[in-house]
Parts: structure tokens; C-alpha cells; sequence
């Protein structure tokens, strides 16, 4: 019977010994961001919650002193970001869980358009769309990257926001970027977890669930993309999405009626 020899059978389970570790640590590593993702979540569930609860038991109080319309129109304010924030935790779980969802061919800088049609901006918006730049995606959730992307832009911007789709080699580009004070390259992976806020950006007065850029990112990876946050030359946050293009870039002609 061979016998393996002392100092390799010493390497065979140090080797061992650290995968466990190593193993032992993403496990960890994991738990830890699982019970920070619950914690934060409860606040921000919580938050509207007891502001709500504190206006309606101060009516309760004082009927004779409270502006009804006032009231109503500050507990939907709380209502709204309570649907808010469940309607968003509920759209991120399905994409953690990679629950499938209908494909077909969307030609991105058509989708950005459509949705930049549909609201008003309070800065300027500058447009720069390549044409058929086709992905095959689930058209709403591209949609909401496009949202997401444009809303923070807006949220930051001192005077304007730059939207770019273009090709390039075998994937499909989006790059929003804005004129605001950027964000630094250590804070460009946690701008994507859950609830992040950062330091310039602690209060909640400028909209969001807190959500928005964490959905865009699970968004992403599940079309078998990416999105970054990349240097930009002219300052500014720069926020690149990219997606695998469609083999066939031309959409399918229309069926005759």
C-alpha cells in the first residue's frame, strides 16, 4: 500500500484549512449583509410608519386643531413611499431569485426617449441616441434602469444631465452622466447596495426609496449585463450600462394587417 508522504499529506490539509476558511468567510460575509439588508429595511419601513402614526393620533388628540387637508395630504405623502419601498423590495427579491420574465428585441435609444417623453425635467436633459441599438430584454425593466439612472442624474445635477446610447463591439451602451459633485472612486460599488446613502446624501428630502440603483444593478446582471460607475472627464457621477446587443440588431418588420 503506498503512503503519502508527511509534508504533502501537511500541504493536502493546509490547503483544506484555508478553503474552509475561506468558505467559512463568504458564509459570514453573507449573514452580515443579509441582517444589515433586514435592519435597514426595517428603518426605512418603520420611518414613514411612525410619522404617519404620529399625525393621526395628534388628529386624534386636537380633532378641533388639526387642518384636514393638511393631514391628508402629508399621510399619503407617508402612504405613497410605504408602497414605494415594498413595491421595490418585492421587485428586487424576484430578481435575486431570477424568477424568469418575458423577453423581446428593444431598441434602447427608442425606450429612453419614450420614457424621457413622459415626465418634465427641472434640468437640462441633452440627448445623444444612436439608432438601432437593439437588446433582447424584459422591456419594463429596462425602463425602470433608464428611470433609475435619470432620476439620480437629476437628483445631482447642478445645471445638466448627458444621455448617450451607442454600440459598442457586441454590447449596447447607455451613459448617463451629470454635472453634480461625482462620486468618489471608493464609494462607486456601495452607491449599488441597498439603502446606501451617502455622506452628501444622507437625507431623505431628495426623493428615492433608497433602492432604485440596487434594482438597476440586479437588472443588469440578470440580461447578463453590467453597470459601473466610471470616470468621467468633465466631473460628475457617470453611470455606464452595458447589455449584450440582439445577434440580429434590425427589429422584426411589422405582420401585415
Amino acid at each position: 500500500m503506498c503512503e503519502v508522504p508527511a509534508q504533502e499529506s501537511g500541504f493536502t490539509c493546509q490547503a483544506q484549512s484555508d478553503m474552509a476558511g475561506d468558505t467559512a468567510g463568504r458564509l459570514e460575509r453573507m449573514l452580515e449583509q443579509q441582517r444589515q439588508f433586514i435592519t435597514d429595511a426595517s428603518h426605512e419601513l418603520c420611518t414613514p410608519v411612525a410619522g404617519l402614526r404620529a399625525q393621526l393620533e395628534e388628529a386624534q388628540l386636537h380633532p378641533e386643531q388639526t387642518d384636514l387637508i393638511s393631514l391628508l395630504g402629508s399621510a399619503l405623502r407617508d402612504v405613497n413611499r410605504l408602497q414605494e419601498i415594498v413595491a421595490d423590495l418585492l421587485l428586487l427579491a424576484r430578481l435575486k431569485a431570477g424568477m424568469p420574465a418575458e423577453r423581446e428585441p428593444v431598441d434602447l435609444g427608442e425606450l429612453v426617449q419614450a420614457q424621457l417623453c413622459a415626465q418634465t425635467y427641472h434640468r437640462e436633459v441633452r440627448l445623444r441616441l444612436d439608432p438601432q441599438v437593439i437588446v433582447e430584454a424584459v422591456r419594463p425593466h429596462i425602463a425602470r434602469v433608464i428611470s433609475s439612472l435619470v432620476d439620480n442624474a437629476l437628483r445631482w445635477a447642478t445645471s445638466t444631465v448627458r444621455i448617450q446610447v451607442r454600440l459598442d463591439d457586441r454590447s449596447a451602451e447607455l451613459i448617463v452622466t451629470d454635472d453634480g459633485e461625482g462620486i468618489v472612486e471608493a464609494d462607486r460599488e456601495r452607491v449599488f447596495e441597498p439603502f446606501t446613502r451617502l455622506d452628501s446624501a444622507r437625507s431623505r428630502d431628495r426623493g428615492g426609496s433608497g433602492l432604485g440603483l440596487a434594482i438597476a444593478r440586479d437588472i443588469a446582471l440578470y440580461h447578463d449585463g453590467t453597470l459601473r460607475v466610471e470616470s468621467s472627464c468633465c466631473g460628475g457621477a457617470r453611470f455606464v450600462l452595458r447589455l449584450p446587443l440582439l445577434e440580429s440588431r434590425a427589429l422584426p418588420e411589422p405582420e401585415p394587417a
